[in-house]
């Protein structure tokens, strides 16, 4: 192939080079972004500020943005004169064994609605979705009365049991499952594999966006329920942390440095839970509703 040499005298145009400077749009998406994130994380900050301060410093107006003085005791005294620990490890408890168990039960579940073919499938599955609509206050009763039955009142199974099927849960590994081809799933039973080992070696490998969605949303659950704990647990050494912080409000009445010292505490676990699985979350929330 020839080259044409351009016509003497004629500069050559250089080709056009990229700005390595951001776009003014993008100048201003970044400090709308900077700016929401300071607007959403301010109560985290006022809540870390205000654990740290002393009651006369609060009662004194206006209350500075930055602590005059650090009362790190407002984070030991608590655990010195109630079992905060226990509370803790009560609700890492219920939250860990409600994570296992109500994600087995959704993904399972979910995968049988979605991919199993049985009399009445699809009725029994909206007899399950209509179950969201009914308010929990309605099936608290008959829970209760459940929990007295099995002899669970006031044990950590009394709390777990009545929770451990979710009906949105389902619906979200439903849909998931619904996006997954079926020639991979025809593929595997032409191996040999049945619907188990199917479920197990090409479904759930698939499923990380989905178990993430599931993890996050059981555990923030669990960790911050607080009516039906206050139902069940009726000694204070049962108690879970929302639980035992709103006992702590009537403890310490004003003196706000170490009930919020706990509170802040309180949400630590679910700032690490969320960290971890963040990765995944908006793809799990996308790929429920694909088809």
């Amino acid at each position: 192939m020839t080259t044409v040499a351009a016509p003497p005298g004629r500069v050559t145009e250089e080709p056009e080079t990229v700005s390595r400077t951001p776009s003014r749009a993008r100048r201003y998406r970044l400090a709308l972004a900077v700016v929401g994130v300071l607007i959403l994380m301010f109560p985290i900050y006022w809540m870390l500020r205000v654990s740290v301060a002393s009651t006369d410093e609060l009662t004194t107006l206006p209350v500075s943005l930055w602590p005059q003085a650090w009362h790190l005791e407002n984070f030991v005294e608590p655990w010195r004169q109630y079992p905060f620990l226990r509370w803790l490890g009560n609700s890492v408890v219920i939250a860990v064994v409600s994570v296992i168990a109500t994600v087995g039960i959704n993904l399972c579940a979910g995968y049988a609605f979605a991919k199993l073919r049985f009399p009445g499938r699809n009725l029994l599955f909206l007899l399950i979705i209509s179950t969201l609509m009914v308010p929990i206050q309605v099936i608290m009763v008959p829970q209760f009365q459940l929990v007295i039955d099995l002899n669970l009142l006031n044990s950590l199974g009394g709390v777990i049991l009545p929770r451990l099927a979710e009906a949105f849960g389902l619906f979200m590994a439903r849909q998931f499952f619904l996006s997954i081809p079926d020639e991979l799933l025809e593929a595997a039973r032409c191996d040999g594999a049945g619907h188990l080992r199917t479920f197990r070696s090409v479904v759930l490998p698939l499923s990380g966006p989905l178990i993430a969605v599931l993890v996050i949303f059981t555990f923030m659950w669990r960790w911050n329920e607080f009516v039906w704990p206050l139902i069940v647990l009726t000694d204070s050494d049962s108690y879970t942390l929302p639980v035992g912080l709103q006992f702590l409000i009537q403890q310490f009445g004003n003196n706000f440095g170490p009930l919020l010292a706990m509170s802040f505490l309180s949400i630590l676990p679910m700032l690490v839970v969320f960290g971890v699985f963040q990765r995944y979350f908006v793809e799990g929330i996308a790929r429920t509703g694909i088809r």
